[in-house]
């Protein structure tokens, strides 16, 4: 299992201008709560499941298998 960036650095750079203008909250995401903070609860839970292989909502992170 590996997270990595995502391989498009337009999205990579666009992701994380959004996260510097938010305080590190998802710039996808309307409501700024603990959960949406970067790396969100939504991906952590991802991370942890063994057969899940995809991005994290914001396509910044991308877990492999």
């Amino acid at each position: 299992m590996r997270v990595r960036f995502n391989q498009d650095e337009t999205v990579v750079k666009m992701i994380q201008e959004g996260l510097e203008r938010t305080g590190g909250y998802c710039p996808c995401r309307v409501a700024r709560t603990p959960e949406n903070k970067c790396m969100c609860e939504e991906f952590k839970a991802q991370i942890k499941d063994p057969d899940y292989e995809g991005y994290c909502h914001c396509r910044l992170y991308y877990k492999e298998k």
